[in-house]
């Protein structure tokens, strides 16, 4: 019997592939997709805006996009490029939710909104939006230095919030997503775990060091004038933590993610790269994630000693 995530999406397994800016492409969202989740288009650039086009050439399965607030509050049209691409889901993050919900819904789409905090939660369920995605500070990406890891928000957003959750932020197989189960979600959201599989179109020297990371292997930059980002210890990123006058933190993103330059900027990454240990096709980390959970639960049921 399918969940209220797995029915609003129209997905047979409700394991969503993160927006991640210049990575979301149509290949890796239409292998997430294919194998029975839900995979994702960014829309920041010029070229995935483009992919929501070319995503139909390589699937018909349900495809969403991500629709970053603050990058298009003041334009708009951006609904319309959706529509014309005959985009049903988006993903809103970045913002405020009242400023498109309204205009997503009348375009026929379903809203999901990402949140960081229980008052992000609540506003996004007052804005109308059909569901949540709850992510943990321990996610990769811009963060807040005051979020809560995803063991703590979730349950508190699960428990003052009646809409369905995707649960994100450490998210990487079905033990990680049966705790989410526990805790109030009906899904996950998969960004780092995406990012080392084998239809990623990231280079091998980013995967590889995703995989080589250890539970130290990410940390939190707050540099000065610049946004909080989870990203890899390695490379740029160890010398600007390191407090290195030289290292400037804006570097050339492109370059470290399809060119394998680890220093030419900082690798937007989650804590979860400590527990991935190789690199995997897509479908199995879709199948695997939600077809094991009920070992995972068994598992800890032994282990209660009932």
């Amino acid at each position: 019997m399918a969940n209220r995530i797995q029915t609003l999406l129209g997905v047979d397994y409700p394991v969503v592939q993160a927006p991640m800016t210049y990575i979301a492409r149509a290949e890796l969202a239409a292998a997430v997709s294919d194998a029975g989740g839900l995979g994702m288009i960014e829309t920041l650039t010029p070229q995935g805006r483009a992919d929501l086009l070319r995503v139909r050439e390589l699937t018909d399965k349900p495809v969403a996009a991500n629709l970053m607030i603050q990058g298009w509050k003041a334009d708009p049209s951006i609904v319309d490029t959706l529509a014309a691409a005959g985009v049903r889901h988006v993903f809103t993050s970045a913002g405020d939710p009242g400023l498109f919900t309204a205009r997503l819904h009348d375009a026929g789409m379903t809203v999901v909104h990402v949140v960081g905090s229980l008052k992000g939660a609540l506003k996004a369920a007052d804005a109308g939006v059909d569901a949540l995605v709850v992510e943990g500070v321990e996610g990769g990406g811009f963060k807040s230095l005051l979020g809560a890891s995803t063991v703590v928000l979730l349950p508190l957003v699960a428990d003052h919030v009646e809409l369905p959750i995707i649960a994100a932020g450490g998210m990487c197989d079905a033990r990680s997503a049966a705790a989410a189960l526990v805790l109030g979600a009906e899904g996950v959201q998969m960004g780092t775990r995406m990012l080392a599989s084998l239809e990623s179109a990231v280079h091998a020297n980013f995967k590889d060091a995703i995989v080589a990371a250890d539970d130290s292997g990410t940390v939190l930059l707050a540099v000065p004038g610049n946004p909080t980002m989870r990203v890899l210890r390695t490379g740029l990123a160890a010398r600007v933590a390191a407090n290195d006058p030289e290292a400037e933190l804006l570097g050339k993103i492109t370059q470290l993610y399809f060119d394998g330059d680890m220093d030419a900027s900082v690798a937007n990454t989650g804590q979860v790269s400590s527990r991935i240990a190789d690199v995997l096709p897509v479908s199995e980390i879709v199948q695997r994630t939600w077809k094991e959970i009920q070992t995972a639960l068994a598992g800890a049921h032994s282990r209660t000693g009932a």
